[in-house]
């Protein structure tokens, strides 16, 4: 049998609550996510999506992290797209060979049970 550890995750953004007064120029974000810059841009890996209870909504995996994660709030085909105000923290783990993606990906979906991964799942 092969075992295998779901790693660490290299960088992890939450959303950010603007303080203080309402203003006309509110935060530049998208769905309250303004530390992008965090995430690798050239870099590929496994995107992982949680809720405020840490509850996993959704896994992803990309070739370029930080445009896929940008892309999941702006798609319209986005399988997070009716879901994306739930979306709390965002975990990033830097995978860079496409094939193990693929198994992280599958074993992160089944393992945590994500919410909205329709696909690849085998534990229903």
């Amino acid at each position: 049998m092969i075992k295998i550890e779901i790693p660490n995750p290299d960088v992890v953004i939450t959303k950010s609550r603007q303080v203080g007064e309402k203003v006309e120029a509110p935060l530049s974000s998208v769905y309250g996510f303004t530390n992008y810059n965090k995430i690798p841009r050239d870099k590929g890996g496994i995107i992982l999506f949680f809720d405020a209870n840490d509850d996993l909504l959704f896994v992803g995996k990309a070739r370029k992290l930080r445009p896929r994660v940008k892309r999941h709030f702006e798609d319209t085909v986005s399988p997070i797209k009716a879901h994306r105000d739930e979306v709390y923290k965002i975990a990033v783990i830097v995978v860079e060979e496409p094939m193990d993606r693929e198994i992280y990906e599958t074993y992160i979906i089944n393992t945590l049970q994500a919410k909205y991964n329709i696909e690849k799942v085998f534990y229903k």
